[in-house]
Formats: structure tokens, sequence, C-alpha cells
């Protein structure tokens, strides 16, 4: 009646499985952390570069270009894509606006 529960033995080799079991998860923790790095990686790598000119077309349909900016602008729209430096400088002689925060037209040498 001494020996009414499991060996010391017993034991130790159940705590060898659960950390066994606790490392194999911790290891796959890792493994999805590291591919969600690469894929990050990847996309940055992989991203377009921004054009360096646009047209930020009004808010209907129909309606002409708002502004045009430089391609670095924090100012612009979702409304807004990317054009040619051509066409930029075309825009901005058939009257549209320059955006007056990134000033493509000074970037393009059109002066007033």
């Amino acid at each position: 009646m001494n020996d009414s529960g499991p060996t010391r033995l017993v034991l130790l080799r159940f705590l060898e499985r659960v950390q066994l079991r606790d490392l194999a998860r911790t290891r796959q923790w890792i493994a999805d952390e590291e591919r969600r790095d690469a894929e990050r990686r990847r996309g940055i790598e992989e991203k377009p570069a921004p054009p360096d000119w646009l047209l930020e077309q009004g808010l209907n349909r129909g309606s002409p270009p708002v502004y045009v900016h430089t391609g670095d602008c924090w100012n612009t729209g979702k409304r807004s894509a990317g054009i040619a430096q051509e066409q930029a400088r075309q825009a901005i002689a058939d009257g549209v606006k320059a955006c007056p925060h990134c000033r493509p037209d000074s970037a393009l040498g059109i002066f007033d």
C-alpha cells in the first residue's frame, strides 16, 4: 500500500513529453514568424516605385483634373493616378492647378 502513485521515473517521462510538445509548438511559432518576416521583406522589395508625377481627378467621373502633384506629395488623394513628366507639363499648361504643397510646377521648371 505504500506504492499508490506513479513512480518518479514515470512522472519525469511525462514531464519530458509535455516539454517536447511545448518545444515543438514554440519551434512552429518561430517558423511561422520567420515566414511572415520573409513575406513582408519580399513585399517591400517587390513594391513598384511610386510614380514621379500624379494627376488628381475631380470628385465625379466626368470632372476635370484638380491638381498635378509630385509623386511623393503628402496631399494626394485616392483619385490620383501616375502620369509621365510630359503629361504633367501639359496638364499644367492646359490649366490644371499645381499642388500648392509639393509645387510640381517648380520641380518641372515651369514658372508663372
